[in-house]
C-alpha cells in the first residue's frame, strides 16, 4: 500500500472537503483516465484495490499511471477506550480528493478495455467517477 517515508508532523488535523479541485484535471500521461466527480477521503487500500481492478483487466498489459497519493494521517482510538488520553495513534493514510481530479490514467490498450478496466476500478472507490479520454 501507498504511504509517505515521512511526514513534517505526525497528526494531522482533519480538515474539510471543499471547492472544485483547480490542479490534475486534465490528463498528462495517458490517453484514457478515471475523474473524480465528488469530493471525498480516499484510502490507501482503496487505491491499491483499484490499481489491481485495473491491472487484472488489462492483464497486465499496457501502461497505468495513479495521479493520486495518500499522504494524510488518519488517526484512531483503540476501541473500549474512554475520553481523554490524548489523540489516538495514526491508523492509515488517505488522500483529500475535490471534484475534477483525475485519478488514475492508462495508455496503450484499446478504449472498450480501457473503458472497461477504469468502470471496475470506480466501483472500488468511495466517489462517483467518469470516463475521460484525450
Amino acid at each position: 500500500m501507498l504511504q509517505p517515508k515521512k511526514v513534517k508532523h505526525r497528526k494531522w488535523q482533519k480538515g474539510v472537503v471543499r471547492g472544485i479541485e483547480t490542479r490534475g484535471t486534465a490528463l498528462a500521461f495517458g490517453s484514457y483516465g478515471l475523474k473524480a466527480l465528488e469530493g471525498e477521503w480516499i484510502t490507501a487500500r482503496q487505491i491499491e484495490a483499484s490499481r489491481r481492478a485495473i491491472t487484472h483487466h488489462i492483464e497486465r498489459g499496457g501502461k497505468v499511471w495513479i495521479r493520486i497519493f495518500p499522504d494524510k494521517p488518519v488517526t484512531k482510538k483503540p476501541p473500549e477506550v474512554t475520553l481523554g488520553g490524548g489523540k489516538g495513534a495514526v491508523s492509515h493514510y488517505v488522500v483529500q480528493v475535490r471534484p475534477g481530479r483525475i485519478l488514475f490514467e492508462m495508455d496503450g490498450v484499446s478504449e472498450g478495455d480501457a473503458r472497461e478496466a477504469l468502470r471496475l476500478a470506480g466501483h472500488k472507490l468511495p466517489v462517483k467517477t467518469a470516463f475521460v479520454k484525450k
